[in-house]
């Protein structure tokens, strides 16, 4: 490399071209039936007025579902609430013949609540955040 690249932040548009070429690299490498498989699928729980009290956040990507966010209003978090949670997006995953579903959690937050639905550890930054450790965990839908 005789010149080194000019290197800066990405605006919108910039962003929005380097994900489209992955995207369609990885396209290129995927079984087709699989490639175009990508679909948001976002849960919440209300209570009797309407209010929202939980929900959990996902992306479907080619034979995986990767949740992202799964949140419980404190005052009712050990209720079942993201149990619940949990078992419809497992239930979803089957549907759409998923094959795993991914995530990851803080010491801070609930990996032992993971752990207690089945999910398997697999892997943990220590220390990620300083004086927390960062978990990522798997569960295998049949």
């Amino acid at each position: 490399m005789a010149n080194k690249p000019d290197i800066s932040y990405g605006n919108e548009e910039e962003s929005s071209y380097v994900r489209k070429r992955l995207i369609a690299f990885n396209a290129e490498h995927v079984p087709e039936n699989l490639s175009s498989r990508y679909e948001e699928i976002n849960l919440t729980i209300k209570d009797d007025s309407g209010r929202v009290i939980g929900g959990l956040l996902s992306t479907l990507c080619w034979n995986w579902i990767e949740v992202e966010i799964l949140w419980i209003e404190e005052s009712l978090r050990g209720l079942g609430y993201g149990t619940h949670l949990l078992n419809q997006i497992e239930r979803i995953a089957k549907e759409k013949d998923c094959t795993f579903i991914k995530l990851n959690t803080f010491s801070f937050q609930a990996p032992e609540f993971y752990v207690k639905n089945g999910y398997d550890e697999v892997a943990v930054f220590k220390e990620a955040p300083t004086g927390s450790n960062h978990y990522y965990f798997k569960k295998d839908i049949f």
